[in-house]
């Protein structure tokens, strides 16, 4: 009878462990496959997201706030931001596919579009007064007043419209081009280097830093600003029309982004602040002195289109353009009509 016992014990222990290593074998298929569908999920994921190079300078917030709150990963884009000294700059290395999108002054985006195959996708924003007085103009202090500036060195930022700011300047106060020399230097940083040194004798600049750099500098001072000169120039986006006709959603994606990033900037200033100094060394007051006067406004208006068609007209007549062109035709607005339909109000 205990022998009974002991087998029909017996047989219940092996049935619990053949059991057992079932249900072990069962739930590691279903890991397994769990683990499969998990990793192919995350595949798609990987597969929906786009990498997207970005030209951008180190005064400029808006991309980097679209990079560190998440946006642009929001909008399925791995985005990766390029540096350069001066927007014309990484419009410039959108020629040598070193970055998809670029941003800009209509200057550089017009020079850009009337090369090859580049659309102007959004406007950043116009100058209004309070922007165009961020452009300061310093000069050395023999230089006392506009007249002085004739026979003087003045510096331009390559690529960009500053060579235009000067002609209309001088042309209100009876100096023609011919009378001054202009040099073309590559960053805001070599101006202010060869101002103190005596290189040249005037350079316009923006940005409460460099304004504290220059009010700091010895035999140098402001004379004016932009704001007391006709010019008002918008700022746009622009990409190159293979990226356009591939990933039209993508950029659609992409301006929805940078138009949250500009919101979030403007609501969250001391944050933006913290996060400019942490990336690029950028003081906390100056971010904050340089936020409320440039808000980028992401979209596109019959004022932004008359500001590219005004500085357009002065460039073919100056020969800037060589080839005139059809503006309307390197817009490309459906992706930004698309993302942000009531941004859009130009329509030929």
């Amino acid at each position: 009878m205990k022998r009974c016992v002991y087998l029909k014990k017996s047989w219940y222990g092996s049935a619990f462990l053949l059991l057992s290593l079932s249900f072990v074998i069962f739930m590691s298929g279903c890991s397994s496959k769990g683990d499969a569908a998990a990793s192919e999920g995350s595949s798609v994921r990987k597969e929906k997201t786009v990498k997207i190079k970005i030209a951008d300078t180190n005064s400029n917030p808006t991309f980097r706030v679209a990079l560190n709150k998440g946006f642009f990963k929001n909008h399925g884009i791995d985005a990766e931001i390029v540096n350069f000294g001066t927007p014309a700059e990484g419009v410039n290395a959108l020629f040598i596919k070193q970055v998809d999108v670029s941003y800009g002054a209509d200057f550089p985006l017009l020079n850009a579009v009337s090369k090859g195959e580049y659309s102007i996708i959004a406007s950043a924003g116009l100058a209004t007064d309070q922007a165009a007085a961020a452009w300061k103009l310093y000069v050395r202090d023999e230089i006392q007043s506009a007249a002085d500036l004739k026979g003087k060195n003045l510096s331009f930022l390559r690529g960009t419209f500053l060579p235009y700011l000067w002609d209309e300047y001088l042309k209100e106060q009876g100096i023609a081009l011919s009378d001054v020399k202009l040099t073309g230097q590559g960053a805001f940083d070599e101006a202010f280097i060869a101002l103190k040194q005596g290189d040249i004798d005037a350079t316009w600049v923006i940005g409460s830093a460099l304004e504290d750099k220059l009010n700091a500098l010895e035999g140098v001072h402001q004379l004016t600003d932009m704001s007391k000169t006709p010019v008002r120039l918008g700022t746009g986006i622009v990409a190159g029309n293979e990226l356009l006709k591939a990933k039209p959603d993508v950029i659609g994606g992409f301006l929805a982004a940078v138009a949250e990033a500009s919101a979030y900037a403007q609501e969250h200033p001391d944050e933006v602040a913290d996060l400019m100094y942490e990336e690029v060394k950028q003081p906390r007051e100056n971010t904050l002195k340089d936020l409320p006067v440039n808000p980028w406004e992401v979209g596109f208006t019959q004022a932004a289109y008359d500001s590219l068609a005004g500085q357009k007209k002065y460039m073919v007549e100056t020969g800037i353009i060589a080839q005139d062109f059809d503006l309307d035709s390197k817009l490309n607005l459906e992706p930004l009509k698309k993302a942000l339909p009531d941004t859009v109000t130009y329509g030929k």
